[in-house]
């Protein structure tokens, strides 16, 4: 039975560049990785990209677009011109999907075309472009939803999602439903966790309060098993050398290939029969 890809986002390894990731996916038995997009320079040049995954024998597997804070001026400072890119680097890697984040709110023209873009920007090179859930900031005890229209992409409705589950956690968002309301579009996982905290923790799953394991086992069947990526893209940035780091990674791991396994369905035994009784003698 197949189970979908695990693949390691290059994110997990921060402060360590992107070529570490790749030597840690290779190292531990990943799948594949995801390329954060993001300011460090090897992962913003694809063709430095490529070499490392043909160095490692790592593939990308998808690609996650620089729509954050602090990459607003990564690959120009025109948004779309950084999905059409994204898009495009993620046709060169072989890689099915793009994970993109909703616009900020002030980003108003962006906004205001966004659906449209992510509709149309992958049908010529078939990618898949996943829109993922987000979470509102707080300040205090001021909360403050900073995209447009909202955190939840299901309110807009899109075609492909990521479902993140730190995201869900900081959100106070069922995950479950969540899972329920992307339906067939959720095509890629980002397999965190998170305390319920108010902030972004991506904590290795498991521990924390996110169902991870069900949501797991209940993607490790139908077209997700088979169309999927299950991402772990978790904070490794307290580790305070290498060895930290690989041994949280290498949980995370576990953590996916235990759980990502279909429930076996039970065994239906049919009760023996009691032996017929033997015929009275005739005469």
């Amino acid at each position: 039975m197949t189970s979908p890809p695990v693949a390691l986002s290059t994110a997990s390894v921060y402060p360590e560049p992107a070529a570490a990731a790749f030597e840690l996916a290779a190292e531990l038995g990943y799948d594949g990785v995801e390329l954060m997009v993001w300011t460090d320079p090897v992962s913003q040049d694809v063709r430095a990209v490529e070499r490392l995954a043909e160095r490692y024998g790592v593939p990308v597997l998808a690609v996650h677009a620089p729509c954050l804070a602090v990459t607003q001026r990564v690959w120009g400072s025109d948004p779309v011109t950084r999905i059409r890119r994204s898009v495009a680097a993620a046709e060169r890697f072989g890689a099915r999907t793009v994970v993109l984040h909703p616009p900020f709110r002030w980003q108003r023209r962006y906004a205001a075309g966004f659906a449209d873009e992510v509709a149309r920007a992958g049908e010529r090179a078939g990618v898949r472009l996943a829109v993922e859930n987000m979470f509102p900031v707080a300040r205090g005890r001021i909360r403050t939803v900073p995209y447009a229209p909202g955190f939840d992409p299901t309110d807009v409705g899109h075609s492909f999602y990521t479902l993140d589950l730190s995201h869900t956690a900081a959100a106070g968002s069922d995950a479950l439903a969540m899972l329920d309301r992307m339906g067939d579009g959720l095509v890629h996982l980002h397999l965190t966790d998170g305390s319920g905290a108010p902030r972004d923790e991506h904590l290795v799953p498991g521990r924390g309060t996110q169902p991870c394991a069900e949501v797991c086992e209940r993607l490790a069947t139908g077209r997700f098993a088979r169309e999927g990526v299950v991402v772990l893209e978790v904070s490794t940035r307290r580790c305070r050398n290498r060895e930290q780091r690989t041994t949280l990674l290498a949980e995370a791991l576990v953590y996916a290939r235990l759980h990502l396994v279909a429930p076996v369905p039970p065994v239906l035994t049919v009760p023996e029969q009691a032996p017929l009784p033997e015929p009275a003698p005739q005469g």
